[in-house]
């Protein structure tokens, strides 16, 4: 049934929403599946892999410093004696919840601002979107740089300033979409009933503009997962002792030259796994909405 057949018994037609046969596009797609698969494996990491790795990750052994890998350490020990394989595993939990919450900040803060310029439009649309275009034409790290020096360093602060500086990307996405579902007859019917601007955007139009908000907001995962880590190499981010990959890379990325690769390689290589796999699911989910 069409979002006009019966707009007062059908407050939220869901004309473009998520349906069954996206679910099920989504389990035929090889590369939604694969990128699932490998989020979902350092999601286990996160969760679980202080149980089952080998070594303490915080641990120092100066005896066994700069080994290479081996049986007994497999991606060897960082330049005091620290298990790398413990730390590449227990080091997903920092990177995965600081990204995915600053995504969500995002998210619902973009959301918002979309619906409100692409709804309301005329002076509110200008106001806001030039506001939001020049705070977009700065650089995220520089906005990030200067919010955590004023502000301190901690979690918290990374994951509003990241939230912050993307929030006005998920805002164009969603307000070209408003955009386009504002014009349609069901939003002129909630209107003719004298529901609420609130009303209007939040039930009758949000529920249609669900698919762009689900593709930007994992395409911003991916970006958010560099960013924490790029934030922590600089020594902005997430702080020590934490395993964090992006902090691990910063504090043995000069053991390079010397020949100790391996303290750093492994700790990259997550990262880059990582972001592949958002990516590839976040193909899946365009792919998905799209077919």
């Amino acid at each position: 049934m069409s979002a006009t057949d019966s707009p007062a018994t059908s407050p939220a037609p869901g004309r473009r929403g998520p349906t069954a046969e996206v679910f099920f596009s989504l389990l035929r797609s090889g590369t939604f599946l694969t990128g699932l698969g490998i989020v979902l494996f350092w999601i286990a990491c996160a969760l679980f892999g202080e149980h089952f790795v080998p070594y303490d990750p915080l641990a120092d052994d100066i005896i066994n410093a700069l080994a290479s890998p081996s049986a007994e350490h497999w991606f060897g020990t960082d330049q005091i004696g620290r298990d790398v394989f413990s730390r590449v595993i227990v080091g997903s939990r920092d990177i995965l919840t600081v990204a995915p919450l600053a995504t969500l900040l995002a998210t619902v803060a973009g959301t918002a601002l979309g619906l409100f310029t692409g709804y309301f439009r005329g002076i509110v649309d200008d106001v806001i979107s030039r506001i939001l275009e020049a705070f977009m034409a700065i650089p995220v790290v520089i906005v990030a740089l200067l919010a955590i020096v004023a502000l301190g360093t901690s979690k918290t602060t990374v994951i509003v300033v990241i939230g912050l500086s993307f929030a006005p990307i998920i805002a164009r996405t969603v307000r070209s979409a408003v955009l386009a579902e504002r014009e349609l007859d069901y939003v002129a019917a909630a209107q003719l009933r004298h529901e609420s601007a609130l009303h209007t955007m939040f039930v009758e139009i949000l529920p249609n503009v669900i698919p762009p908000i689900l593709v930007e907001t994992t395409v911003r995962l991916g970006y958010a997962i560099f960013a924490v880590a790029t934030l922590s190499f600089m020594g902005f981010g997430i702080q020590p002792p934490s395993p964090d990959w992006g902090l691990s890379i910063s504090s043995n990325y000069g053991m390079i030259g010397g020949g100790f690769w391996w303290t750093v390689l492994f700790d990259a290589l997550a990262i880059a796994s990582l972001v592949i796999g958002v990516n590839l699911a976040a193909d899946g989910v365009h792919g998905a909405f799209n077919d």
